[in-house]
């Protein structure tokens, strides 16, 4: 059975993005880029809502990588490997490789997928996240506070009660540190 993992780089005040829906100050480095590969690379699948496919659809092309660092380019080939699923009833079709659209998230439909894999799945984007907290179905959460405090935006939590476990903690030289907690419930 696989695990719902929920991965997301934030400020240290819990936001993906600020009012401005600006996400400049998140940008790893390559220590920091190689830790999350590390992270999401047992990841068979990554769950999206539509914005955060439409930010992250940019690693299909492999020439986006391409000159990059080593974690980047690292990346670009984990992505590219993986499944992915694209949550939202406004996107009109998907435009990459092993990508499948769903009008809307089934609970249920992720549950089973869970159980019928050996692989991990990866959630990203605040709103499908949430929702997947909601339906209990969240096991793992990798947060990644960046030194900036940008004092409102999208959440990276949602706005209800979760419990978590603290599972370990781990300082970056550029002032990110990486927050590992089980759910419980």
């Amino acid at each position: 059975m696989g695990k719902l993992i929920y991965t997301a780089i934030t400020s240290v005040d819990g936001y993906i993005a600020d009012r401005a829906a600006e996400f400049g100050w998140a940008v790893p480095d390559d220590e920091l880029h190689a830790f999350v590969n590390d992270v999401i690379r047992p990841a068979g699948t990554f769950l999206y809502g539509r914005r955060m496919f439409e930010v992250m659809k940019v690693w299909e092309d492999p020439s986006f990588a391409e000159g990059g660092s080593a974690p980047v380019v690292d990346f670009s080939k984990l992505w590219r490997a993986a499944e992915k699923i694209v949550y939202s009833g406004t996107l009109g079709e998907v435009d990459t490789a092993r990508t499948r659209l769903e009008r809307r998230f089934d609970a249920d439909a992720v549950r089973t997928l869970k159980a019928s894999t050996t692989a991990d799945l990866g959630i990203g984007g605040a709103g499908l996240a949430a929702a997947a907290f909601a339906a209990g179905l969240v096991d793992e959460v990798h947060l990644f506070p960046a030194p900036v405090s940008v004092g409102g935006g999208t959440a990276a939590l949602p706005e209800f009660r979760v419990n978590f476990e603290l599972v370990g903690t781990q300082r970056f030289t550029s002032g990110f540190a990486h927050l590992h907690y089980r759910v419980r419930n």
